[in-house]
């Protein structure tokens, strides 16, 4: 009987990354939560209710380099193999061209990018070389490895406040068309997953803020804000053999949003 695969989502404690943690297990494989927040990262074990030889927790600071490292080898010597990796881990810090700070910059930056790029690097090699090393030569057409890449309508359209969270989408959808070139010969597929508006911390205040919540569901087609588990569907997808033959795309789980053509509220003249 063949190993069940084994998945490594990062920033998977809560949010859009549990969710994807969560779909992962009920579809078979084994799990490696990997982030920085370690009372999170048990709890999500916790409610994960695996066990032990299915799922362990891994705290890590993706954008640092032996962090990065250290999450690899421990994800290697529990489990043995790497199957798929989604690059979920991200934060967002308020702040438009004239206030948002270059510590700020720089810190959004070093962990949405940055840091998809460390794990990236670190698991390509991995993959890379375990195809390499394989003694059936077909072995590149049957193996399913893959790394998905959550992305965000951000990554297309703007919002001023949100500058660096936007770049460094931005620059992950360019991470992932490259990366998908460098190792289709290889068979590995890499895509990315853009959520819309997700009922998440990042939207923790919009269910009581009616206005905020209005203006929500006046620039998305379907009307409401989505559950996590509709996007770790779609990441679940571009990660199985359905997938086969999709790399370096982009899909957007946003309820219509961006085919959406709307014009601003006029601004009060005085």
């Amino acid at each position: 009987m063949a190993a069940r695969k084994v998945v490594i989502v990062t920033g998977g404690a809560k949010g859009i990354g549990f969710a994807c943690a969560r779909r992962f297990y009920e579809d078979g494989y084994r799990i490696v939560i990997a982030d920085n927040d370690t009372e999170m990262g048990h709890a999500a074990l916790d409610k994960l209710g695996a066990d032990e030889d299915k799922a362990i927790f891994v705290s890590c600071d993706v954008s640092d380099k032996l962090s990065v490292h250290n999450l690899v080898a421990h994800c290697l010597s529990t489990f043995g193999q790497i199957d798929v990796l989604v690059n979920n881990a991200g934060i967002i810090l308020k702040g438009g061209i004239l206030g948002l700070s270059v510590k700020d910059f720089d810190q959004v930056m070093s962990v949405n990018l940055r840091g998809a790029f460390l794990v990236s690097r670190e698991i390509a090699q991995y993959m890379v070389q375990t195809l390499e090393e394989s003694d059936d030569r077909s072995g590149r057409q049957k193996c399913q490895f893959s790394i998905v890449n959550i992305s965000s309508v951000n990554a297309v359209v703007a919002i001023a406040d949100i500058l660096a969270y936007e770049v460094s989408k931005g620059g992950l959808n360019q991470l992932t068309k490259a990366m998908a070139l460098e190792l289709a010969p290889y068979g590995i597929r890499v895509n990315g997953v853009g959520p819309g508006s997700i009922k998440t911390d990042m939207l923790a205040g919009v269910a009581e803020n009616q206005d905020a919540l209005d203006m929500i569901h006046s620039r998305t087609p379907l009307g409401r804000i989505a559950h996590p588990d509709e996007v770790a569907s779609v990441v679940a997808f571009l990660a199985s053999a359905d997938a086969s033959y999709i790399t370096g795309e982009c899909i957007y789980v946003d309820g219509g949003r961006l085919a959406l053509n709307y014009v601003m509220a006029k601004k009060n003249k005085d």
